[in-house]
């Protein structure tokens, strides 16, 4: 997201190491730099112009006179701007969603079609479920678009949440108040509402959306954007601004788009926090939005302290253990646990996904690696254990030159890949025996050039 702020910025940086201070003139230049890249990322004119100003004020203010790095100070003063352009300076409680009511708590969807707000639903039904623990109901007021109530049925159920049925000849608002009355009589914390999109704004499907919404009276109304619309995010937020009393932003296909301009636009636009952001297809790809990480993350110093979430999230801490002791009591690391770690490398979102969270310096150091066919390497790896015998699988040394054919042909791969890949895991094997031995420090150093991909 924003790839290109984050060059511009460091150009200038560079450009200004040699500088004594902060200036008029060397501040006009990145200034210059920021305003184009802001631009060119689909950012509103009108919220370019305020984070210039704002971001000028400051950095020819006393906050950084005296600074030794001035091209770092500026930077400095650029991500805190940032973070307050994108909800920041609201504090962290204005991205929290509210559940200050009676159960439950109604939340109303609303944007327009095609922007992924059904699977946002699924994806808000599991985060309150397995973040907040909530029991929560969903229900699609949605009577149009054809397949829209299976759908997010479907969604549902894979999220581990309740459904209430609605059909294509019921109304809108009808839907909102029986689902509304079966929450209350089951004890659900939280009532989900997915509500009609268009294509394009029109008067009918506001007045529709606002009936629904007069009818439940949500304590939140949550306006789902695609990061990728652009300029188009601005007329969209601002209709819906109008019709309705939003009261937070989802902004989805933040993965997608390298421009995402749409996610400052839309805050200064309607005046109201981002509370979510879409950052994959799957299901858990929904991250309660922090204005300064993202901002760090723009700028190219990276979100450690999402990475680390990810692994919370991704990584099976039983597993984990037990091959701790395995490895401890002098067990053999073998093809099943190799399989098993590269497995949950995958549930933390590839090896492109890790990279993406990484300071700018580490990613530049992993920019020469084909993060694509890094991704399919491992794949092909895991293809052909699975065509291993149990017993290979547990004894890798059984497998010589017959059984690396028949393997090789099993995963529809040339004899050489499954050489590499044994190689791989002998050197995995090495490190699990150093580690066992206590040699961490060892163990560090031999996982350079470890992972395909990344020599």
């Amino acid at each position: 997201m924003l790839d290109n702020l984050t060059q511009r910025l460091a150009k200038v940086v560079k450009t200004m190491r040699g500088e004594a201070r902060l200036t008029e003139a060397n501040t006009a230049e990145m200034l210059r730099e920021v305003r184009l890249a802001l631009l060119e990322a689909d950012v509103a004119l009108p919220a370019v112009r305020e984070f210039i100003g704002k971001v000028k004020e400051k950095a020819l203010g006393e906050e950084v006179v005296g600074s030794l790095s001035p091209g770092q100070a500026l930077v400095g003063v650029v991500q805190r701007e940032l973070g307050a352009l994108m909800g920041a300076d609201l504090g962290p409680e204005a991205a929290q969603l509210s559940f200050a009511q009676q159960p439950p708590a109604i939340i109303l969807m609303a944007g327009l079609q095609g922007v992924g707000k059904t699977t946002t639903v699924g994806k808000l039904a599991k985060y309150l479920r397995e973040q907040k623990k909530k029991k929560v109901l969903t229900v699609s007021a949605d009577v149009y678009r054809p397949a829209a109530i299976a759908q997010l049925q479907s969604v549902t159920g894979q999220a581990g949440a309740d459904f209430f049925p609605s059909t294509a000849q019921d109304k809108p608002v009808d839907i909102a108040l029986s689902a509304l009355d079966w929450a209350k009589k089951h004890y659900h914390d939280v009532l989900i509402i997915d509500t009609a999109g268009r294509l394009g704004i029109d008067e009918e499907m506001m007045k529709e959306i606002a009936a629904v919404h007069g009818a439940v009276k949500p304590v939140e109304t949550l306006f789902v954007v695609d990061a990728m619309l652009g300029q188009d995010a601005i007329n969209t937020a601002k209709a819906f601004n109008d019709a309705l009393p939003l009261t937070g932003i989802v902004l989805t296909k933040l993965d997608g788009d390298s421009r995402g301009g749409a996610a400052l636009s839309v805050r200064h636009i309607t005046g109201k926090p981002i509370k979510f952001a879409g950052v994959s297809e799957k299901l858990d790809g929904l991250e309660a939005f922090d204005p300064a990480r993202m901002a760090n993350r723009i700028l190219g110093m990276g979100d450690i302290l999402a990475l680390v979430e990810e692994a919370r999230k991704g990584v099976d801490a039983k597993a984990a253990a037990d091959l701790a002791a395995k490895v401890k009591a002098g067990g053999k690391f073998d093809m099943n646990d190799f399989k098993a770690q590269l497995g949950q490398m995958k549930k933390m979102g590839g090896m492109a996904g890790l990279v993406d969270k990484l300071p700018a310096q580490f990613q530049q150091a992993a920019g020469n690696a084909n993060m694509d066919q890094a991704e399919k390497q491992v794949r092909r790896m895991v293809g052909i254990i699975d065509s291993m015998t149990p017993a290979e699988r547990a004894k890798p040394d059984l497998i010589k030159a017959a059984r690396k054919r028949r393997i090789a042909a099993g995963a529809g791969v040339q004899v050489q890949e499954v050489n590499r890949m044994l190689n791989q895991f002998e050197q995995m094997q090495t490190m699990m025996k150093k580690l066992q031995g206590g040699g961490l420090m060892k163990m560090m150093r031999s996982m350079k050039g470890m992972m395909p991909g990344m020599r």
